[in-house]
């Protein structure tokens, strides 16, 4: 089986939509979890500090996941 040649500007290229890709779905994530956070704080103000907490720990983990996208984008790739 022979492997095909890929360029180096292919590569770089196919690093970016991925590292581009993975920031796109975290700015959306955290987004929602930001908008649903503030509707719940809007019907619910006694639940603001639960809500907080829950909002924080959901949007760390999203960072997380993709800053693990990032970096098996520009490593694996």
């Amino acid at each position: 089986m022979e492997t095909l040649p890929i360029d180096m500007e292919g590569m770089m290229a196919l690093k970016a939509v991925g590292v581009g890709l993975t920031v796109l779905g975290a700015g959306i994530g955290i987004g929602n979890i930001g908008a649903s956070a503030v509707e719940g704080i809007a019907r619910q103000p006694e639940a603001t500090n639960k809500i907080q907490t829950a909002m924080l720990i959901a949007a760390a983990l999203i960072e997380g996941t993709a800053l693990f996208g990032i970096v098996a984008a520009t490593f694996l790739v």
